[in-house]
């Protein structure tokens, strides 16, 4: 199963009268980065809220919008009249001392002092944070079934583009035969032709033989091709795993990697090269498409 980073749920609830509104957006990131923005009444459960939306969504570039109905009844305001008769109190007395004439009323830079004008702080009681943490909670669950749809997709293309490599690794075959019988018939007329060069003594053909195995087996591919197989069946079976795991695929295709560039490496032969080229091009497309899985 593989479970995309991006996704997006809303949803609605109460609170204490006044409608909700709760908008979740996640986009791919390496850890998990919650940005929230809530109305004032909410600001206590920040931790509780960040705690719950690491849990379902686990990692992504997270946005958590919760905005209340504007046609609601907004807190009530209050002004706190002793404080701002001692304000009022002690600018008089300094502009008697100094001997100024203010020309901006008094009332309105006592109106701008700190602790002045007091809003009704809004409480929250259990059963409204309930109603809200459903909301939240329901939000969060579209959200995660929006990355479950968008990872099915993405899965169908990783599984498309390791068919590929796979269809590109068994064309290799007829072209890896016929290189190794290409150099081991260049490797034989270069060595007769030499033959005039060793001065009547008669070279050994043994040794000859020996250095020439060697060289062909470096160049034997057997093994990559091998290891290359077990990655590419590896990384499909992940994908089919029950838990998304980006970064487990992001290991595999390194190994995938590994094994294209040594098969690339020991070519030696021109088509089988394009075909090594064709290999990294869609291993370069699953790369892209990893950074934005689960």
């Amino acid at each position: 199963m593989i479970k995309s980073m991006t996704g997006y749920g809303k949803a609605l609830a109460e609170c204490g009268g006044r409608g909700l509104s709760i908008e979740i957006k996640s986009l791919n990131s390496k850890q998990f980065d919650l940005a929230l923005k809530l109305p004032g009444m909410l600001r206590e459960k920040e931790a509780e809220l960040r705690n719950l939306v690491s849990q379902k969504l686990e990692r992504g570039k997270i946005d958590l919008f919760i905005s209340s109905d504007a046609t609601a009844e907004t807190p009530g305001v209050s002004i706190n009249h002793e404080l701002a008769r001692k304000y009022y109190a002690e600018l008089k007395s300094l502009q008697t001392e100094l001997k100024e004439d203010c020309p901006e009323s008094l009332l309105s830079i006592i109106i701008k002092m700190p602790d002045v004008i007091q809003s009704a702080r809004e409480e929250l009681n259990e059963n409204d944070w309930l109603l809200v943490r459903a909301g939240i909670e329901s939000a969060l669950t579209l959200a995660d079934e929006f990355r479950l749809g968008e990872g099915k997709i993405l899965g169908e293309d990783l599984n498309k583009r390791i068919q590929l490599i796979l269809q590109y690794l068994h064309e290799v075959e007829p072209f890896e035969k016929q290189r190794m019988n290409d150099i081991r018939e260049k490797m034989m007329r270069d060595f007769a032709s030499y033959k005039s060069d060793f001065n009547g003594s008669a070279p050994d053909q043994n040794r000859f033989e020996q250095e020439m195995i060697y060289y062909l087996e470096r160049l034997d591919i057997t093994e990559e091709k091998i290891r290359l197989k077990k990655h590419c069946d590896y990384f499909l079976n992940t994908i089919d795993e029950g838990i998304s795991q980006g970064k487990k695929l992001g290991f595999i295709t390194q190994e995938i990697g590994r094994e294209i560039n040594t098969l690339g490496s020991k070519a030696n032969q021109a088509d089988m090269q394009k075909l090594v080229v064709q290999m990294k091009d869609e291993l370069e497309k699953i790369k892209e498409q990893l950074m934005n899985i689960l």
